[in-house]
This record gives structure tokens, C-alpha cells and sequence, in this order.
């Protein structure tokens, strides 16, 4: 009985070989600082091992504390759902891999098999990859080569963190699953409110990366217009014999002859009471 993750073995290897063995489902709890957040929903894996067992084993360590006499003495490192699929499918015991790992281990390992997962959302690859690179000092290389993944999607997975917590949580409620599309919206946007206003558009209107970045030139294209189109209005005049020349700019960016008049009457009157 072995676990078929390479990178699980690598870590686990730091230690005496691990054990393969069936555990009562009562002598083992679940970490309560364990990586994931939710199960989800359960029912088609509670089928499944109801159907044909647990194909899988769990890893499990000794339970910190646990006397030689008590009840629970194993505490989950990995596979919680099919721990708890188990019990929920009548199962008496559960195939298990027990490794002798610390605590900081334990979370390491769980981190990484939760990253294996292929239904995770963007944020939460993102944010197992930042507890990676915080908690354990792995290199982008180190987790691309722990989760199977490139150390170009690694980087901009860990670019997503620097989305507001607001635009997060509108891409959440939106559905707003892929990935690309969520960093060519933080490219895209100036702010949270722009951020959020280009999700509803991904989701009202089914954008892809592609039209996102059309979307995104014809706004900086708008932008700049609408920056000419402010731009000051000056007034040269340069004198004939060239002894003097005159520039008189306003704030404005579009400006009638009457206002030009009415701004150089008010010099000269201006120079007129300044000499008298």
C-alpha cells in the first residue's frame, strides 16, 4: 500500500519509510489547521467508495498528545473528504499511510496535495501557492515542480493576490473562473470599481481573454482622447520684427475669439492701473 505522489514520497522521504495500514475511522480526527477551508459536496465520492471502497489511502501521523490508551490517536494529513466520504458510506476502518512528520511537515504536505487538486479556484491555487512560498521559503520553480504546473502559471497565479478583496469576491459571485481572464482584468483595470465593472461585463457578456484585451485598447485609446481633448488651450503671438513674442494659455481646452479678447483687454488693464 503506497501513496502514487511523487512529490508526497520526496517529502517524506526526510523520514523512516512510511506504513500502510487499515485504521478504524474512530481512532483518526481531522487537523483543524489543515489547508482547505470546505469539503464540498461529498455525495458522488460517498458513492463511489460505497460502490468500491477507498482507492486511495489517507496520510496520517500520531496525534500530538495522544496517550498509548486513548481512542483517537491518529490525526489526518491529507484526505479529509475521503475520510469523511468513508463514515458517511458506513466504512468501519480506512486505508492509511502513517508518516512520523512534524506539524510544520504535516501542513507542508497538505499544502501540496491540495494544490494537486484540479477544482480549485484561481484564488485558492493562489493563495496555497503565497502559504508555499511564505510558510515553507519555496522558490516559483519549487512549486511548479510540487503541483505539476509551469513556473510561468505559478507567477501569475500569485499575481492574483494583488486583486482587492471586493473585485475577489465579485469574481466569486460572478463565476468568473478562469484565470487569464482575471489577470487581463487586473491589467486592464485602474481601480477596484473598474475591476469589478469589467467582471459583470465578463460574465453579462461571456468575454474572453481576447476581448478583454480589445476591450482594454479601446479604453486607453478613449483615454487618450479624452486627455487631448482636456488639453489646455494656448494662445501664441510672436511679433512681426520678432522683438517679442506672447503666450497666454488657458484652462480650459477650447476657447471663443471673444474670450481671447476679453483675457488680453484685462492684461492691459491690469498694466494700465499697475502704472498709475
Amino acid at each position: 500500500m503506497r501513496h502514487d505522489t511523487h512529490f508526497v514520497e520526496e517529502l517524506a522521504s526526510r523520514h523512516s519509510d512510511p506504513i500502510g495500514q487499515m485504521v478504524p475511522l474512530a481512532a483518526i480526527e481531522a487537523d483543524p489547521h489543515q489547508p482547505r477551508a470546505a469539503l464540498g459536496n461529498l455525495d458522488e465520492l460517498t458513492a463511489s467508495i460505497r460502490d468500491r471502497g477507498v482507492l486511495e489511502p489517507i496520510l496520517i501521523r500520531p496525534r500530538p498528545g495522544s496517550r498509548p490508551d486513548s481512542d483517537v490517536r491518529y490525526r489526518i494529513i491529507s484526505g479529509e473528504r475521503r475520510f469523511t466520504a468513508a463514515a458517511e458510506a458506513g466504512l468501519y476502518e480506512i486505508p492509511a499511510i502513517e508518516m512520523d512528520v512534524s506539524e510544520d511537515e504535516a501542513l507542508e504536505i497538505a499544502l501540496v496535495e491540495n494544490l494537486q487538486r484540479k477544482d480549485l479556484t484561481p484564488f485558492e491555487e493562489a493563495q496555497g501557492f503565497q502559504a508555499l512560498k511564505e510558510r515553507h521559503d519555496y522558490t516559483h520553480e519549487r512549486i511548479a515542480t510540487a503541483v505539476g504546473r509551469s513556473r510561468t502559471m505559478v507567477t501569475e497565479s500569485l499575481q492574483l493576490l494583488q486583486m482587492p478583496r471586493r473585485a475577489r469576491e465579485a469574481a466569486q459571485a460572478l463565476d468568473v473562473q478562469s484565470r487569464s481572464v482575471l489577470l487581463e482584468v487586473l491589467r486592464a483595470a485602474s481601480d477596484e470599481d473598474e475591476m469589478i465593472s469589467l467582471l459583470e461585463q465578463v460574465s453579462d457578456q461571456r468575454l474572453t481573454r481576447d476581448d478583454l484585451r480589445n476591450e482594454s485598447k479601446r479604453r486607453a485609446a478613449g483615454r487618450k482622447a479624452s486627455r487631448e481633448r482636456r488639453k489646455p488651450h494656448t494662445f501664441r503671438f510672436r511679433a512681426p520684427d520678432k522683438t517679442y513674442s506672447l503666450s497666454l494659455s488657458f484652462r480650459k481646452s477650447e476657447v471663443e475669439r471673444s474670450d481671447l479678447i476679453t483675457a488680453l483687454e484685462r492684461v492691459l488693464a491690469e498694466l494700465r492701473e499697475a502704472e498709475g
